[in-house]
């Protein structure tokens, strides 16, 4: 009742600290999910992943030691139990430095093209920043201005209409002596009418005992 063996056991994307396993299951055959037996080459790790509820045929392997030897089997987990392992595989982890294929000349021009590119997108919105604060400045500046000029005119406004009441004030003291230099006038009048009833010349004083 045991389900076969997983065929075709394969590890792909090696890695200083990961690697990728994947198999296939014979056709006709009931899995529900896999089980993974890691450990490394000279017995110092052991590790033993199960997964269930699952149609995957993959699984990434993490933590693992930079420049080591592994060996891995796989078992398929039926409705009625696990199979067989398979056969056994051997993998070497990668070293740090063997993280960039050969072709890294290559790929280290498309990126720096990538950050020549990132640069000139960089240096276009930088100049499109400023040119926006200059715009600005030069609307701030032509509203100050013409606030200065309201503010000119409404002065202006101001001292005209306080011309015309210091205007029309100053003129009555003119009248005022126009007035008693009349009425003098008048009293003088009469005094030499006084006279000429006396019967004296004009110029002459009138004398009372």
């Amino acid at each position: 009742d045991r389900p076969p063996s997983p065929v075709n056991v394969t590890v792909t994307q090696l890695k200083a600290n990961s690697a990728t396993v994947s198999w296939d299951v014979p056709e006709g055959d009931v899995v529900i999910g896999y089980a993974i037996l890691q450990q490394r080459q000279d017995g110092q790790m052991q590790r033993f992943i199960r997964e269930v509820n699952t149609t995957n045929r993959a699984c990434v392997l993490w933590d693992l030691a930079e420049d080591a030897d592994y060996i891995i089997q796989v078992q398929s987990i039926g409705l009625y139990g696990e199979s067989q392992a398979s056969k056994r595989v051997h993998f070497r982890t990668l070293k740090e430095t063997d993280r960039l294929p050969s072709n890294s000349s290559n790929q280290g021009d498309i990126t720096m093209e990538g950050l020549d590119k990132d640069r000139q997108l960089q240096t276009g919105e930088i100049i499109i920043i400023v040119a926006v604060l200059l715009m600005w400045a030069a609307v701030i500046a032509l509203f100050c201005r013409q606030y200065d000029v309201i503010k000119d005119n409404d002065s202006n406004n101001n001292k005209e209409k306080t011309k015309p009441s210091s205007e029309h004030s100053t003129p009555e003291r003119p009248s005022g002596g126009l007035l008693r230099s009349k009425v003098s006038g008048e009293g003088c009048q009469e005094g030499e009418a006084w006279g000429v009833f006396w019967g004296l010349q004009p110029g002459q004083n009138l004398a009372l005992s």
